[in-house]
Formats: C-alpha cells, structure tokens, sequence
C-alpha cells in the first residue's frame, strides 16, 4: 500500500462554504487597511487557489472579489497620476469608501449564501 498517492479534495460543507466566501470578502478588506490599499487581493487568490475545485461557491465570491480588487487597484493608479492636476485626492477618497461599503455588502451577501457580483468590477477572472 503506498501512502503517497494523492487524494481529490473533499467539497465544502454549504456552512463553510458561507464561511470561505464572506472570508474572501472580509480578507481584502483587511488587506487593504493593513496594507494601505495594495495588498487587498491577496487573501481573495490564496482563498480562491486553495477552494477553487472544493466549492463552486467560493470560487464564484473568490473570483468576483479578485475582479473588483484589480479594478480597484487600476483605479487607485489612475487616481495617483491625477494626484499631479490635484484632483486625485478625492478620487482616492472615494474609491477607498466604495472598496470598504461594497466588500461589506459582499461579505454579508456570501454569509446569507447568496451570490453577488461587485458594481464597478471588470471581469478579469471567470
């Protein structure tokens, strides 16, 4: 008998898969205060890597978190370059209260098991 064989990766209960998908929201939306706004899309890659083939659930919260928080980092660099004509601090602002409001909204979404797909967002991964 050999113990090195590899084994298909169990699904999720539909409880952790609620809990996995409100954490992907949640960790972006601790990513970007801990990291002042560039690491959000961290925790949603390693969520969406590691439950991808475990729960069609997560990997829809994953991948749509992913996709909002690359919008939202190209828009973060659109408003830095407008930093230099002085109307990039409110765009900053702003999408700083849209990234936290609507990763609130996700994460309560995905708790209730629910779908939702972030206003804004360019769909970058499917």
């Amino acid at each position: 008998m050999s113990y090195n064989q590899p084994t298909a990766a169990q699904p999720l209960s539909e409880s952790d898969g609620r809990l996995w998908a409100t954490l992907t929201h949640l960790s972006a939306l601790v990513g970007i205060v801990i990291g002042v706004g560039t690491i959000g899309w961290l925790g949603p890659l390693i969520i969406f890597l590691v439950f991808k083939d475990r729960s069609p659930f997560v990997r829809q919260h994953a991948a749509t978190t992913l996709n909002f928080q690359i919008t939202m980092a190209i828009a973060a660099i659109v408003a830095i370059v407008l930093w230099i004509v002085l109307v990039g601090f409110l765009l900053t602002a702003a999408i700083y209260i849209i990234t936290i409001v609507f990763s609130i909204l996700a994460a309560v979404a995905a708790n209730r098991g629910e779908p939702y797909t972030y206003p804004l967002s360019i769909r970058f991964i499917r």
